[in-house]
């Protein structure tokens, strides 16, 4: 089978050396061109009262507080927080920019060029890359890019390795995000990373969304739509029921009742993944939910969910993960 860690969503914190400020205290960047659905996602997950006291200090912030600025659609938001607060926030929230052709103001990148030398983690949500990358702060790294951007972004920003297929990228000091929802995906991934999975599990819970969304933007691109008595309709769901079986292609195509060749093909137009890819991609998805919620053991796990061995686990998470089972479940799930 082929391995897809391109299309997963991946952290690379283990690569990058930062500073440590106070994560938990978060601002979010308002400004001229701010999308004001992305900035509400950032403030609902990192602003949530019902949390307690150890949850995150939030505030939006702007360049001249007490001055509206337009969010787009005749929104307008007014904040009463400067940019002297940056100084403290150990996480810095992006949302998206309006107008991908016009430049970003110079002070605004100015402040998160300084944000990120003293070690704040800068988080950027859809278009927001637009004005990280004019930072330079992702030079020469790989990013996240909604796919309908990313050619724009390829051209105005060639020192960057752009992928449109994944929801978010996590390099520890800046982390991006693919479309609107992705944005979702990645303020709980970042719950998960400081405060564990359960909490993670929790906000998800009260925001009733899916605390992982398996997969990348190729499910979000058009792509034919299974109608009802579709062979591989059923075929998907026997094998999310089976994944500890042998999968063979050739097994598949002759449950679907096709070709080789034509199994593959519309395997791929009905998933955007070929056979091998999608399936694989699902039995990480799910050791990665058996490790956060059950006492398995790595060597149980890898069994449950049809890999051949431990190792052949560890392998693929940490291509992913870029670590181990063991810890991954330590630190997501402590």
């Amino acid at each position: 089978m082929t391995d897809i860690v391109d299309i997963m969503p991946i952290s690379a914190t283990s690569k990058t050396q930062r500073a440590h400020p106070d994560d938990r205290t978060v601002a979010l960047l308002a400004y001229d061109g701010v999308n004001a659905f992305e900035l509400g996602i950032a403030l609902e997950v990192f602003g949530l009262s019902s949390m307690g006291d150890d949850w995150y200090r939030v505030a939006v912030c702007t360049e001249r507080p007490g001055e509206p600025v337009a969010a787009g659609n005749g929104v307008r938001i007014v904040a009463d927080t400067g940019f002297p607060f940056l100084a403290r926030a150990g996480t810095i929230v992006v949302a998206g920019w309006h107008d991908i052709d016009a430049p970003p103001p110079e002070p605004l990148l100015k402040q998160l060029r300084l944000a990120h030398a003293r070690g704040a983690r800068i988080v950027s949500i859809c278009a927001g890359v637009f004005v990280v990358a004019a930072s330079g702060l992702l030079d020469g790294r790989r990013v996240a890019c909604h796919w309908a951007h990313a050619d724009v972004l390829a051209r105005r920003y060639p020192a960057l390795n752009i992928d449109s297929r994944v929801l978010y990228v996590d390099h520890g000091d800046v982390m991006s995000s693919a479309g609107r929802a992705a944005g979702l995906d990645l303020c709980i991934h970042i719950v998960r990373k400081d405060f564990g999975a359960k909490i993670a599990n929790d906000v998800a819970r009260r925001l009733v969304v899916p605390a992982h969304r398996e997969g990348g933007q190729a499910q979000f691109i058009p792509s034919p739509v299974l109608g009802e008595g579709d062979p591989l309709a059923g075929l998907l769901a026997w094998i999310l029921a089976h994944l500890d079986r042998d999968l063979t292609i050739e097994a598949l195509a002759a449950k679907a009742r096709m070709s080789r060749r034509t199994f593959i093909r519309r395997f791929g137009e009905a998933t955007g993944l070929p056979p091998g890819e999608w399936i694989l991609h699902e039995r990480v998805g799910r050791a990665r939910s058996l490790l956060e919620t059950t006492d398995m053991t790595v060597e149980d796990v890898a069994a449950a969910v049809g890999f051949g061995s431990a190792d052949a686990l560890r392998h693929h998470f940490r291509a992913r993960f870029d670590t181990s089972p063991a810890r991954y479940r330590t630190r997501f799930c402590a």
